[in-house]
């Protein structure tokens, strides 16, 4: 998992290019134009969706997936994302390999929050519970979420 700020974006050169390539993605971005829905850049190799929901107060089904690496954006609110490594899950919650997720039951190590110009990167061995009130007040959020396809 990298967590990362997009101010500090040249620390990252060198990194994955689709990834390099997704957080400039985000640091040029006016999401502000764009209603919510699933937007390609370069086919199923680096695309994005734009979602709107009210967080809520837990989220007990870390996902993971297999195929993309996700990069987490809060555009608007905040939130808290629980993050572990794959190999604490101990249960497969439910398995949708048509969208390319997993939940699963597990214990967390830590949290990390996405507000203001903070983002996660999230490898597949990167379990994560994102979405998760942040002072226990459920409310609004608008993310960007950008996957980035593995191989």
């Amino acid at each position: 998992m990298l967590y990362g700020t997009l101010q500090h974006l040249d620390s990252y050169r060198g990194i994955h290019p689709g990834v390099m390539r997704g957080l400039e993605l985000l640091r040029d971005t006016d999401f502000s134009q764009l209603p919510d829905g699933k937007y390609e850049v370069d086919g199923d190799r680096l695309f994005y969706s734009l979602q709107s929901y009210e967080n809520k107060l837990s989220n007990d089904t870390p996902e993971s997936h297999r195929k993309y690496i996700d990069i987490q954006f809060l555009i608007s609110g905040r939130e808290w994302m629980e993050i572990a490594p794959l190999e604490n899950m101990t249960e497969m919650a439910e398995a949708r390999p048509e969208g390319d997720i997993w939940l699963h039951r597990g214990p967390v190590d830590g949290r990390v929050l996405l507000a203001g110009d903070r983002f996660a990167v999230l490898w597949p061995e990167d379990a994560h519970a994102p979405g998760i009130a942040v002072d226990g007040k459920p409310e609004p959020c608008r993310k960007c979420v950008v996957k980035v396809r593995v191989d």
